[in-house]
């Protein structure tokens, strides 16, 4: 590893001294075992014998669960991670020093690319020994568990130098996690685009099965498809597991290479370089006036912070890509969403429709929210001007109610899209108009408890790095663990079959939001508020798809809604209060000690 210089080596030295990578090891590990408990119980559950065919079949179904839900993670926290290492360098102004070096610009990208992927990769090899005992129930090879490691690594290294490259390139935080963010649903969403020029007229049908095969080169999940359940006959060798690989290579290798051609040429950025004065010029420059000539000056409002949020670009200089990049994904899946719609009206169509269209945006919206709230106050701290905020004479409701009017004005069309859906879908009758007064309240409480959670994670957690992955984490897994939940519960049919296995899933669940909420300055609001999310959040998405699994009947939408919108409100009002009442005592701040 010496080849790639000083910064990959501090990384590997220095990331067995922490407690939290230990305890994020047991966690991952843990979760990865609940899980397997949760679906035993969930397809065959206790005190019945089974054969060996039942175990060899269980022993596969757990083995894909398991692996679509690793890549998953994968893919999203290598992206975040590699972009949030570079993006804290930026804003600790740090990276100049880095350029002031004898580095080369090769280890500078490289050692940081591995360096950040360095704890994702021993998770991978730390979950081997728990998927490798699998081959003791049958159903799997031990072909396909190397198989499936190689796509989980190629997959995460291509989602790292992405976020990689885009750090870089970009200026502020919430700009890089954004961007990184969208151009990865931008990639899923263009290579399953390819499928559609299979249907222009003109295309032979032999470019139609290629196109198909590109499409499993460069996706990973339907590379992982392939291993999981091959075609008949098929050797294993003959899966694309090696044209994937070399895509993703590929892939790391051209943004490696644009990051370091374009490393000096992109930072610093909006850097004012200070250069020495001669003596005649201090002189000419005591004799000016003091009156500015750069413009008419600006009159800054009675809250200062609320002021410099909205007027302005504290978030960097082109926030219009990150809208617009925002806006093309919402029309992509505005599109699927059309084209799912049945021909014979709303009648025809199932009722759980609109959640096809509005749940991507719903969490893609409240991950981007979420992400400005934090940065908002990681890149305070890492400027060292909190210290300068804390001292002065604003008030705790001046400070927090800038920054929170400040993140939702600047997200305010990543914000619109999700409602936008709703009333389109209400509009035209697929959706009850009282269901859509639920839902709308219910979107406004997300969103304000995404952008609340950002604030107050950012506030509690002097670790730039830690307090991004705690943040987005929360909102990827209260959603994530979610579907899990709801995925097992429709393949048992019965929710009381694994009636044990979901309280240690939720123990787990609400173990980690103890943690996130209450981790520094522990209450007991924020410790009921722990317990009401998770489990509050599953049960709601229950009793709207199967209330009765026995008939398949749905719920009243009112319980699910007086449960999201009184369990979400109650923890924005947990996270708030302490900050407003005594903002010194609640951030438990000191000075971030290096690593």
């Amino acid at each position: 590893m010496a080849w790639l210089g000083p910064i990959l080596q501090r990384e590997l030295l220095t990331l067995p001294r922490r407690g939290r990578h230990y305890v994020l090891r047991f966690v991952y590990l843990a979760g990865l075992w609940v899980l397997a408990v949760t679906a035993w119980q969930a397809s065959r559950g206790w005190g019945y014998s089974v054969s060996a065919k039942e175990l060899a079949d269980f022993g596969a179904f757990l083995f894909q669960l398991l692996s679509w839900l690793q890549l998953s993670l994968v893919i999203f926290f290598a992206a975040l991670t590699a972009a949030a290492s570079v993006a804290m360098e930026k804003d600790r102004r740090t990276l100049v020093l880095l350029l002031c070096t004898d580095l080369s610009d090769a280890e500078i990208v490289l050692g940081k690319l591995f360096g950040s992927l360095a704890q994702i990769g021993l998770l991978l090899l730390s979950s081997l020994p728990i998927q490798a005992m699998l081959l003791l129930l049958g159903g799997v090879s031990l072909t396909q568990i190397v198989l499936v490691f190689f796509v989980l690594c190629a997959s995460g290294l291509a989602a790292g130098a992405l976020g990689n490259l885009i750090a870089f390139w970009r200026e502020k935080t919430f700009q890089t996690l954004a961007l990184t963010v969208l151009c990865l649903m931008l990639y899923f969403l263009a290579v399953e685009g390819l499928g559609l020029l299979a249907y222009l007229p003109f295309l032979p049908k032999p470019m139609a099965s290629t196109l198909a095969t590109v499409q499993v080169w460069l996706q990973p999940y339907r590379a992982l498809a392939t291993i999981l359940k091959p075609q008949l006959g098929q050797s294993w060798f003959a899966t694309p597991v090696l044209q994937f690989t070399l895509c993703m290579v590929g892939w790391v290798a051209l943004l490696s290479a644009i990051g370091i051609r374009k490393l000096r040429h992109w930072n610093p950025s909006g850097e004012p370089i200070q250069q020495r004065e001669a003596p005649e010029e201090e002189e000419e420059v005591v004799e000016k006036s003091p009156t500015p000539v750069g413009g008419p000056v600006r009159e800054v409002w009675s809250n200062p912070v609320l002021w410099r949020e909205l007027c302005t670009r504290s978030y960097g200089r082109r926030p219009m890509l990150i809208k617009l990049a925002y806006l093309l994904v919402v029309a992509l899946v505005g599109l699927a969403a059309w084209q799912n719609l049945p021909a014979a009206g709303p009648q025809a169509a199932d009722r759980l429709l609109p959640a096809l269209g509005i749940v991507p945006v719903l969490v893609l919206s409240l991950l981007l929210i979420n992400a400005q709230g934090v940065t908002a106050i990681t890149y305070e701290r890492d400027l060292n001007s909190l210290d300068l905020l804390l001292v002065t004479d604003l008030t705790p409701k001046e400070f927090i109610f800038g920054k929170l009017f400040g993140v939702l004005y600047n997200t305010k069309e990543i914000i619109l899209p999700p409602f936008l859906f709703a009333v389109a879908y209400a509009w035209a009758g697929y959706i009850g108009w009282e269901v859509l007064l639920y839902i709308l309240i219910s979107l406004a409480v997300l969103v304000l408890f995404s952008s609340m959670l950002g604030l107050h994670v950012g506030l509690h957690n002097v670790n730039t790095k830690a307090a991004i992955a705690y943040s987005l984490g929360t909102i990827f897994f209260l959603f994530v663990g979610t579907l899990v939940c709801i995925y097992l519960l429709l393949v048992a049919g019965r929710i009381e079959a694994q009636f044990t296995s979901f309280l240690l899933f939720l123990a787990l669940g609400i173990g980690g939001m103890w943690f996130v909420l209450g981790g520094r300055k522990p209450s007991v609001a924020l410790f009921i508020s722990s317990w009401v999310c998770p489990a509050g959040l599953f049960w709601a998405v229950v009793n709207v798809l199967v209330d009765n699994p026995y008939t398949g009947t749905s719920g009243d939408p009112l319980w699910s809604f007086l449960v999201v919108v009184g369990g979400f409100s109650f923890t924005i009002a947990a996270m708030l209060v302490p900050l407003l009442s005594e903002f010194d005592v609640a951030l438990h701040y000191h000075t971030p000690a290096e690593e």
